[in-house]
Order: C-alpha cells, then sequence, then structure tokens
C-alpha cells in the first residue's frame, strides 16, 4: 500500500472535502454491510490469494508495457509507452474491478451483480464474472448507448446478463446509475450493486481504486524494467475515473512523475456539449457522494455529451477532485475531433484500435508529446475499440480524409 493510500479516505469515505455517503435511510444498512465485509476481506489471506489466481490464470495479467515506436516517431519529441489493459481479459480495465467485486459478493453469500454501464465495457466485465462464479446478472444501459454500443450488448446477452434498457431523461450512463440504484433497492438481500468506476456512495471509490491499484502497480515496474527509470508523464482518460486512479496509484507517491487526467471535451465548451467536470463543475452531489459536478442553474445534473459513451457521466470520482484541490495531478481536455483523430492513428500506426474512451488519453499525449523532447509519457490505453468499431466507421468513415 502507498504511503497516500494510507491516508485517503479517511473513515468516512472522505478524500478532503470530496466523497462521503449521502443514502437514503432504507439502503444505509445495505452499504454498511458492503463497507464492512470489504474492510474485513481486502486483509483476508484467503481473498487476496484467489483474486491473485484469477488475475493470473483467467484475466492474464500482467498486462504490459509497450513504447509506441512509430507513433512517437509520427508526433516527434517525448517517447510514448503504452499501458496494454486492452489485453487484460474482456477487452479493457473493468475486469479488475469487476471480478474482485464478484469475489466479495461471493464471500458475502450474494447471488446476484446489478451494475449501470455506458459504453457496456463495465456490463461486459461484470457479466463476464458473473458466468465465471454463476451468479445472476443484471445490467442497466441508456437507450443512446445500446445504439452506439451494440457489440457490448450482444456480449452482454452471450456472457447471460440481462440487458435493461433505460428511456427515461437523457438515455445515457446517468440515468442508467439512477435505474440501477432503484432496482438493487429492491433487490438488496440477495443482491450486490457492483459500481463501475471510482464515484457513488463509500466505500465503492475507496474499494473500486484499490482493485485497480494493480495497474498502476504493474506500469511502474515494467516501466522502470524497460526504460530504466519512472516516467515524466502519467496520463488517463477520466469520466468516472477508474482506470485512471489505477495506473495513478502506482506514481502518487513518486513527486517527480506528473499525473494527467484528460477529460472529454466533446463538441466544445458550450454547456450540455462536453463532460468535462474538472474543467467546468462546481461542488454538488449525485449518486450519493459529493463532487465537482456538472450543473444547470436549479442545481440539476446538467446534459453532456462526448463521442465515448464511457466519458458521458456530468460528475466524477471524488478523488479526483482531490488530487486536483491538492495540485498534485493535473486535468485537461481532449475534444470529439481530436479523440476520433489518436483512435485512426493509434490504428495506423501501432496496430492497435483503442476505444474511444482511451483515445482521448492517446489525443493529449500526441499533443503534448512535441514539447517534451527527451521526455517519456505513459499512456494507460484502458480498452480496445472493438466496440466502438461499427459505430465509428458508420458516422465518421475510415479516417482517409
Amino acid at each position: 500500500m502507498t504511503r497516500y493510500a494510507k491516508r485517503f479516505p479517511d473513515a468516512n469515505g472522505y478524500f478532503g472535502s470530496y466523497g462521503g455517503a449521502f443514502l437514503p435511510p432504507e439502503l444505509e444498512p445495505h452499504f454498511a454491510e458492503i463497507a464492512a465485509a470489504y474492510e474485513r476481506l481486502s486483509v483476508a489471506a484467503d481473498f487476496q490469494a484467489e483474486l491473485r489466481h484469477i488475475r493470473k490464470h483467467f484475466q492474464g495479467r500482467p498486462t504490459p508495457v509497450s513504447y509506441a515506436r512509430r507513433l512517437t516517431e509520427a508526433c516527434g519529441g517525448a517517447a510514448i509507452y503504452l499501458k496494454r489493459e486492452d489485453l487484460n481479459h474482456s477487452g479493457a480495465h473493468k475486469l479488475n474491478h469487476c471480478m474482485a467485486e464478484a469475489l466479495l459478493a461471493k464471500h458475502m453469500g450474494k447471488t446476484k451483480l446489478i451494475a449501470e454501464t455506458g459504453a457496456g465495457q463495465h456490463g461486459v466485465a461484470l457479466a463476464t464474472a458473473a458466468a465465471y462464479f454463476g451468479m445472476a446478472c443484471e445490467i442497466h444501459m441508456g437507450e443512446v448507448d445500446i445504439a452506439k454500443e451494440h457489440p457490448n450488448v450482444v456480449r452482454m446477452k452471450l456472457l447471460g446478463a440481462e440487458v435493461v434498457p433505460v428511456s427515461f431523461g437523457a438515455k445515457t450512463l446517468k440515468e442508467a446509475v439512477d435505474s440501477a440504484f432503484v432496482s438493487y433497492l429492491k433487490q438488496a438481500d440477495h443482491a450486490i450493486y457492483a459500481i463501475g468506476s471510482v464515484v457513488g456512495p463509500h466505500p465503492f471509490p475507496k474499494m473500486v481504486r484499490d482493485f485497480q491499484t494493480i495497474v498502476g502497480e504493474e506500469a511502474r515496474a515494467q516501466f522502470l524494467e524497460l526504460v530504466g527509470q519512472l516516467p515524466d508523464v502519467v496520463a488517463a482518460c477520466v469520466g468516472g475515473g477508474s482506470n485512471a486512479m489505477g495506473i495513478f496509484m502506482g506514481f502518487v507517491d513518486d513527486e517527480g512523475v506528473e499525473l494527467h487526467g484528460v477529460e472529454p471535451l466533446g463538441e466544445g465548451p458550450q454547456p450540455g456539449r462536453h463532460a468535462a467536470t474538472m474543467q467546468f463543475g462546481t461542488e454538488g452531489t449525485i449518486h450519493g457522494f459529493k463532487c465537482l459536478l456538472l450543473q444547470d442553474e436549479k442545481g440539476e445534473p446538467s446534459a453532456v455529451h462526448s463521442v465515448a459513451s464511457g466519458l458521458d457521466y456530468p460528475g466524477v470520482g471524488p478523488e479526483h477532485c482531490a488530487l486536483k484541490a491538492s495540485g498534485r495531478a493535473i486535468y485537461a481536455t481532449a475534444d470529439d475531433r481530436e479523440a476520433l483523430k489518436a483512435f485512426y492513428a493509434l490504428s495506423r500506426l501501432e496496430g492497435i484500435i483503442p476505444a474511444l474512451e482511451s483515445s482521448h488519453a492517446v489525443a493529449y499525449a500526441m499533443r503534448i508529446a512535441p514539447a517534451l523532447r527527451g521526455k517519456t509519457i505513459l499512456v494507460n490505453l484502458s480498452g480496445r475499440g472493438d466496440k466502438d468499431i461499427d459505430y465509428v466507421t458508420e458516422t465518421f468513415g475510415f479516417g482517409d480524409a
């Protein structure tokens, strides 16, 4: 455990002034049960041994760190490296916490996993975990995202999950979370709500972060072995922020390593056209926790947009808010156009089709690399783009223009 992780969050789930648990009374005992189980099992030798076995023999960990030679040459300047979470089983970093959440549910005697999904990667990962452990699985997904991410909808159903279309509001990730919470409340005696990012009420921001820390632990050791020193910059996309927290945790105690989160600027800075919470958000509460939040004049969560469904969220993990407030991490943006350019570039130059979410971090690395000659950038390539190829090619073509 890092020095930083021992300090945050506090006993009430706060990272500085962000986090906590704001729950209706009927949900409080269920989240307290999850918190108590996690605190007990996270230090239990049998739980940790089973999780290590799963990561090695089922997920295929560790995932490698790769030097993106042709991308580096095309950009000029800094050497760009990729932490290849796209090679984790099921295609993204999401399985890291989904297998652990399902293992937790098993030890708690639960028989069903319930969750939301945006891009579908969390849904696929949780359906994978449910199949592995022989559990039922219920995934809530906005109708807009169902249309955009059809391949992942098919995968979830093939894996045995029930996919619940969400047809109210903007029909995207926020509404999927709302719907999943309502369903969980009715089934909490035999189910667990497996939140898909470092968001939600305590203990989920801490729990998901801890389960994702394997990414940063691996990446730090691998980069030292490959390059002989630590990276100058570590970059990752941020929606809720689980993949970013996972890789940041490997370097947060290394003051010489800059931590850069990359949010979706979407179609521009106008309200409703982006999901850049760290840039434009103000303090608020959503889905049971306090964070920076994109809000309208009435204090309601704003409409958001990103070409990447997994980044389409008006809030952000409380730990990211605290890291920004402390100055330990900085947060920038990439817009839809830049993300698509990076999607095509990595495909053509490296033979790696990235997820649109991850493409935001790649785009940012491509932008800053020319000014960082002699430096190194490590990008968390949080997922692969199989899920996006139909949507991208049918909507934007093959990047030939």
